[in-house]
């Protein structure tokens, strides 16, 4: 089995090489995707430095600028399906994810039953660390908020620590997805859920990051807020593959 994380950064070199060995000392083959936005700080160029090192198993896109998370991922997802990868993996280069954990995510799916796992802050309970609760509220209200607009039985839908089987991005029309903050998250779960793909949440404890900077803005909440009604309304007269 080929797997590969992609993990998109800007500015992240408090934390990209501690990210890369954390994953290539997890006891299963993993490989790497960086997708670097023109990062001002170097990230790319650490990147570059560990490749000598990890060849073979750690890989770089390097982007002209900001561009949006959502287009990194789907830049990430073709680059991982034209070099048939079996599963791929979202996670943020700054610790919030535990590495550990995409052992769990990867155990759900390779038993065959779910086609896509999802870690999970708020299936039991709430397991948020550091956070201000003015955030903790804001994220866990947003979540609930697009559960009762989509109807998807997905209580932490903002997620973005995820295992893709194959045959779930090789399915969506990637090119379709619209959303570029973080409202891209609840875009690929929805579709990846209207297209009758099994979505399974794993629980994990998210930790705010100790290092470099959040990129969260009041426009990518806004992008999620409205964009989720837009993103409903057309799904009644949309086909989803199936």
């Amino acid at each position: 089995m080929k797997n590969i994380v992609i993990i998109p950064t800007y500015n992240e070199r408090e934390n990209i090489e501690n990210m890369v060995r954390k994953v290539f000392s997890l006891p299963r083959d993993f490989h790497i995707l960086a997708v670097d936005d023109n990062s001002p700080d170097g990230t790319a160029d650490i990147i570059r430095q560990l490749q000598d090192e990890f060849a073979e198993r750690l890989f770089l896109i390097c982007r002209s600028g900001k561009l949006g998370l959502g287009t990194a991922y789907i830049e990430g997802f073709k680059w991982a399906l034209a070099r048939n990868y079996d599963y791929i993996f979202e996670m943020d280069a700054d610790f919030s994810h535990n590495p550990k954990d995409l052992l769990r995510l990867h155990d759900v799916c390779m038993s065959g039953s779910a086609d896509m796992s999802i870690g999970s802050r708020y299936v039991s309970g709430v397991n948020v660390v550091n956070w201000p609760m003015s955030r903790v509220l804001m994220s866990y209200c947003a979540s609930k908020y697009v559960r009762f607009i989509t109807r998807m039985n997905i209580n932490d839908t903002t997620a973005g620590f995820v295992c893709y089987s194959r045959k779930v991005l090789h399915t969506i029309p990637l090119d379709d997805i619209r959303f570029k903050g973080y409202a891209f998250q609840i875009e690929m779960k929805f579709t990846a859920w209207k297209s009758g793909f099994r979505l399974t949440e794993v629980p994990i404890i998210f930790t705010d990051r100790k290092a470099g900077t959040s990129k969260m803005s009041g426009g990518i909440f806004n992008e999620a807020f409205w964009g989720v009604v837009v993103m409903k309304w057309k799904s009644f007269f949309k086909k989803y593959p199936v």
